[in-house]
C-alpha cells in the first residue's frame, strides 16, 4: 500500500469521526447477531482469510530486505532465486486470496443486505394506512437502501477491517521494533503529524458533505415533485417555469461549489499528508543508512524497515477511527430496527379462519372506532418532524349498526368528512373497530385469515390507483393464474375491450404511473376489470365516480353494473342512480347512521335524506340531464 493510498484511508477514517456517535445497546448487538448467525460460517471464513492477508503482506518486505543482504553479502544466484520466487509465490497467494476475500465479503454483506431489506419490506407490508399516510416515501426507501447498506458495512467492511489491520499493526511494529527498534520509534513520532491533520481536515470534510447532502436532497426533491405526472401538470398550469428552472440552477450550482471545494481540500490534504510520508521514509533511508554504513544494521533491514513503514501507518489510522465507523455502523442498525420495532396494528390471529363459503353478508354491530394517534404507526424520522404529532385518538364512529343480507346493495349518503370511507375502509381490515364487530358471512373479520378477506372482498376507490407496469401486470395483481381468455373477458366486461386491443402493444402497454397515460374514467373501469378478474363475492365502492365527467361516468356504471351483479355490495353513492339501485340507504352524519331504509321512504320522511336529496342527488343528475342535452 503507498503513501497516498495511506493518507485517503486516514481521510476516510477521520471522516467518519464526525458521524453519529450515540450509544449503544447490548440488545441491539444481540439483533445484530441474530441477523448475523445464519451467516457465521462464511463470516469466520472471511475474518480468517482477513488474517492470513495480514501476514502476507508482512511477510514480503522482510523478503526483499533478505534479497538485498543475499546481494551485499555476495551469496550464490540460488539463494536470491529462491527468496525471489518465494516472494513471487506470495503476491501470487495475495491476489488468489484477495479474490477469494473480495467473494466472501460480496456474498457475506449482499446476503445481510438481502435479509435486512426482506425482513423491512415484509414488516412495512403489514403496517396500517395511517402508517403510509403520514410517513415521508423518501425516508421509508433511504432505510431500505442508505442504511441498509450502512449496517451491511459493519460486517464486510468493518469487522474485517478491525482484525486485519490489528493482525498487520502487531506484526509491523513487531518485526520493526526487532530490526531498529531506534528508528521505528523515531517513525512513530510523526505520527501524530499524519493524523492530527486528517482529524482536523476530516471534520471540515464532513462538513461540506452534509451541506452537499442536504443540497442534493432538495434538488432531488424539487425534480421528484416536478418530474411526477401531477407535479408536471401543476407547474405547466401555475408555476413560472423561468422561475422554476432559476431555482433549479442555484441549487445546482450550490452542488457544484461544494464539489469543486471538496476536490480542493481533498487534494490538499493528500499532497501534505503523502509529502509527510515521504519525510518519514527519508527519516528511515537517512538514519538506516547511516547505522548501514556503521555496520550496525544490515542493508537489506534498511529496506525492510522502508517498506514496512508504508504499511505501518494505515492500520494505525484505521484503527484510530475504528470505534466510530463501529459506532456509524450500529446506528445504521439501529434505524432498520425502528421500523422493525414498529408493531402492526393489524396482526392475523394463529387460529384464523377462512371466510365461509357461498353467498357472504355484511354485518356492523355496534361498531366504535378512532383512528391511532402517531405514536402508535409512525416515527419522527420517517415523518421529517422533531416530534409526532399528539392528536388522534378522537372516536369517529360511533355505535354503528347495520347488515346487508347476501346479494344486497346497501348505499352510504351524507356530508364530506361524516364517516363514510372510515366505516368502508373496516371492512377489508385496513384498520380494526376498537369495539363492536364487522362481520363478513357472519364471522368476524378480526378471526378470518388476510388471503381469504383478500379472495372475498374487493374494493374501488375514487382515483383508480395503478402501477406503473403493463395492462396485463395490473390485472393479474388481481389474480395472477388468470388465463388470457379471462383477462379480456374481464376487459370487456369493463367495457375496455375495445380500447386495450387498440393500444400500441395491447395487453402489454404500459399505463403510466399512476396510470396517468389513461384517462380518469379509462383507469376507473380498468380498477373495475380487476375487480372482475379477482371474483371476489364482497365489492366496497367508495365514490368510484365521484370525479368524472358524464361520459366516463356512463361508461364506469355500466362497468359497475357487471361489478356488482350477484354480488353483496356497500356503496358510498354520489349519484342519484346508485341511491335509487340501493336496497338500503343509511345516512350518516358525525360518525352516526341517522337514517335508514329506502329512498322512496327516506324521501318520504322528509329528513336528512330528503335534505341531501335537494341539495345533492338532484342537482347532480340535473346537471348530468342538462349535459347530456347540450348540442355539441
Amino acid at each position: 500500500m503507498d503513501m497516498e493510498v495511506t493518507a485517503w484511508t486516514s481521510l476516510h477514517s477521520a471522516m467518519n469521526a464526525q458521524q453519529d456517535r450515540r450509544p449503544f445497546s447490548r440488545a441491539t448487538l444481540r439483533r445484530i447477531a441474530a441477523f448475523a448467525r445464519p451467516h457465521r460460517r462464511r463470516l469466520g471464513q472471511f475474518l480468517l482469510l482477513s488474517v492470513v492477508m495480514a501476514l502476507l503482506a508482512v511477510a514480503t518486505p522482510v523478503l526483499a530486505g533478505r534479497v538485498v543482504d543475499a546481494i551485499v553479502r555476495g551469496d550464490d544466484a540460488g539463494t536470491v532465486t529462491r527468496l525471489a520466487l518465494l516472494i513471487a509465490l506470495i503476491a501470487v497467494a495475495e491476489a488468489a486470496l484477495g479474490l477469494l476475500t473480495r467473494w466472501l465479503s460480496a456474498t457475506l454483506g449482499e446476503g445481510l443486505i438481502l435479509d435486512l431489506r426482506t425482513a423491512v419490506f415484509d414488516h412495512v407490508q403489514r403496517m396500517p394506512v395511517a402508517f403510509f399516510t403520514r410517513t415521508r416515501t423518501g425516508a421509508l426507501v433511504s432505510r431500505l437502501n442508505n442504511d441498509v447498506i450502512g449496517a451491511q458495512r459493519a460486517f464486510s467492511n468493518t469487522l474485517s477491517g478491525v482484525a486485519a489491520n490489528l493482525v498487520t499493526l502487531l506484526l509491523t511494529l513487531g518485526v520493526m521494533l526487532t530490526i531498529s527498534w531506534q528508528i521505528t520509534l523515531l517513525a512513530l513520532v510523526l505520527l501524530p503529524v499524519f493524523v492530527v491533520p486528517a482529524r482536523r481536515m476530516g471534520s471540515r470534510m464532513a462538513g461540506l458533505q452534509r451541506e452537499a447532502a442536504r443540497h442534493n436532497a432538495a434538488m432531488g426533491t424539487q425534480m421528484t415533485e416536478r418530474f411526477s405526472a401531477p407535479g408536471a401538470t401543476l407547474v405547466k398550469l401555475f408555476g413560472r417555469p423561468a422561475d422554476e428552472s432559476a431555482e433549479f440552477a442555484a441549487r445546482a450550482r450550490k452542488v457544484r461549489d461544494i464539489g469543486v471545494r471538496t476536490a480542493m481540500a481533498q487534494s490538499a490534504f493528500i499532497t501534505a499528508l503523502t509529502l509527510v510520508s515521504a519525510l518519514a521514509l527519508a527519516l528511515v533511508y537517512g538514519l538506516g543508512g547511516f547505522y548501514a554504513l556503521r555496520g550496525s544494521l544490515e542493508p537489506g533491514a534498511v529496506v525492510s524497515l522502508a517498506l514496512l513503514l508504508t504499511r505501518l501507518y494505515a492500520p494505525l489510522t484505521a484503527l484510530a477511527g475504528a470505534r466510530v465507523e463501529v459506532m456509524s455502523a450500529l446506528v445504521s442498525f439501529e434505524r432498520v430496527f425502528e421500523i422493525l420495532d414498529l408493531e402492526p396494528l393489524i396482526a392475523e390471529k394463529p387460529d384464523a379462519r377462512r371466510v365461509p363459503d357461498g353467498p357472504v353478508s355484511v354485518e356492523f354491530d355496534g361498531v366504535r372506532f378512532a383512528y391511532p394517534s402517531a405514536d402508535k404507526v409512525s416515527l419522527a424520522s420517517l415523518e421529517d418532524v422533531a416530534t409526532l404529532d399528539t392528536r388522534g385518538g378522537t372516536e369517529v364512529l360511533h355505535d354503528v349498526s347495520f347488515r346487508a343480507e347476501p346479494g344486497q346493495m346497501v348505499a352510504l349518503v351524507g356530508s364530506s368528512g361524516a364517516g363514510k370511507s372510515t366505516m368502508a375502509q373496516l371492512l377489508p381490515r385496513l384498520y380494526d373497530a376498537d369495539a363492536g364487530s364487522v362481520r363478513l358471512g357472519g364471522v368476524d373479520v378480526r378471526d378470518l385469515t388476510a388471503e381469504s378477506l383478500r379472495d372475498t372482498l374487493g374494493m374501488v376507490t375514487q382515483d383508480g390507483h395503478l402501477f406503473h407496469d403493463t395492462v396485463r401486470a395490473n390485472l393479474l395483481l388481481a389474480r395472477p393464474e388468470a388465463t388470457e381468455d379471462e383477462i379480456w373477458a374481464a376487459l370487456r366486461r369493463a367495457r375496455l375491450e375495445g380500447l386495450v386491443a387498440s393500444l400500441p402493444d395491447g395487453l402489454d402497454t404500459v399505463v403510466g404511473e399512476r396510470g396517468y397515460r389513461l384517462s380518469g374514467g379509462e383507469r376507473q373501469r380498468l380498477t373495475i376489470a380487476r375487480l372482475l378478474l379477482a371474483r371476489q363475492r364482497v365489492v366496497i365502492l367508495d365514490e368510484a365516480t365521484a370525479h368524472l365527467d358524464s361520459t366516463s361516468e356512463a361508461a364506469v356504471q355500466e362497468a359497475l353494473g357487471e361489478a356488482l351483479e350477484g354480488r353483496t355490495a356497500v356503496v358510498i353513492a354520489h349519484r342519484l342512480s346508485t341511491v335509487r339501485a340501493a336496497d338500503l340507504i343509511l345516512v350518516v352524519e358525525d360518525g352516526r347512521v341517522v337514517e335508514r331504509g329506502t329512498h322512496a321512504a327516506l324521501l318520504a320522511a322528509r329528513g336528512r335524506y330528503e335534505e341531501l336529496y335537494r341539495t345533492q342527488f338532484q342537482r347532480a343528475e340535473t346537471e348530468q340531464v342538462a349535459e347530456t342535452e347540450t348540442p355539441r
